[in-house]
């Protein structure tokens, strides 16, 4: 097995070093209590459940900042969105550099953040949108106008979707969501949450399960509290959805409700937000590519 790098990886790793050294530290340098022994304190809104401190991610949206600025946030998506077509091999010797420098505002694993993104959700928009929700969610997603969280696990059944209990129920022009999700991550910042709910089909099945966009200020849609963790703060909340109301349209992809689509793991990556992971389609399944919901882990995390 042939363990040289790429031709063109040193010197890039050489250019992203530089880049951190002359906008990265400086920055991270007038913020060190998010980055020594304090920082736990320092990133915790202790009396507000204990969800970051809004200071502490608008450093966070800085760094993203002046890391798209410089062409790097963006590095693997496709240069049509502003990437430069990083391959995966590309990414995972970044990650594995980033992390090797230590914790910093240029990569923190605590945080999942980075100055090099890997945006799932941008990906999973450009594969399974409609048109319309590519036009509505990629760029906003790329620049933070719009975010999303991931409400797959539930308290019952934890990341098993094929056993949730949240349902969805079609009503005249939209869809009737009830249910309860937990380790809801991202949900105290989210404009939308990807709600995983069953709207036909048998308990255990992969057949049925439909992703809905659900705007977090929908009536109905309530985080009751925030589950601390060893690691804090915390951005995992308890979601409750009673009665909640979405328009057809909130369907994530076209004909979702006929979705096939089963999830088949998770995995936490440093995203700068969310954590990726992958679907796998049902045994069972004959529906068109372009019917799926797909299954990728905590989309708020990666921006």
């Amino acid at each position: 097995m042939d363990f040289a790098l790429p031709e063109h990886l040193p010197g890039l790793l050489a250019e992203m070093d530089a880049f951190i050294d002359a906008e990265i530290k400086p920055l991270e340098a007038e913020h060190m209590q998010y980055f020594d022994r304090r920082r736990e304190y320092a990133r915790t809104d202790w009396e507000n459940d204990g969800i970051p401190r809004r200071e502490w991610e608008d450093l966070l949206d800085e760094m993203r900042r002046r890391a798209d600025a410089a062409g790097w946030l963006r590095y693997g998506l496709p240069s049509r969105f502003g990437g430069r077509d990083g391959t995966n091999l590309d990414m995972a010797v970044i990650r594995e550099h980033l992390a090797h420098k230590g914790l910093g505002l240029h990569n923190d694993l605590q945080d999942e953040s980075s100055i090099v993104g890997n945006f799932p959700q941008v990906i999973m928009m450009d594969r399974f949108g409609t048109d319309e929700q590519k036009q509505d969610w990629i760029e906003a997603l790329l620049t933070g106008t719009r975010s999303m969280a991931f409400g797959l696990s539930e308290p019952g059944h934890g990341s098993d979707a094929t056993w949730l209990e949240t349902t969805a129920v079609a009503d005249g022009d939209g869809w009737v969501i009830n249910g309860t999700k937990r380790w809801n991550t991202g949900v105290h910042r989210a404009t939308h949450d990807l709600v995983f709910a069953r709207t036909s089909g048998e308990a255990g099945q992969a057949r049925g399960i439909t992703a809905f966009l659900v705007p977090t200020d929908t009536p109905g849609f309530t985080v009751p509290f925030y589950w601390w963790t060893f690691n804090m703060p915390t951005d995992h909340g308890e979601v409750e959805l009673k009665d909640v109301r979405v328009p057809t349209d909130a369907v994530l992809g076209v004909g979702a409700a006929d979705s096939r689509w089963g999830k088949r793991s998770c995995t936490r990556t440093g995203s700068g937000r969310p954590r990726a992971a992958s679907v796998q389609r049902s045994s069972a399944s004959t529906a068109p590519r372009s019917t799926p919901v797909s299954g990728w882990c905590s989309a708020s995390r990666c921006r």
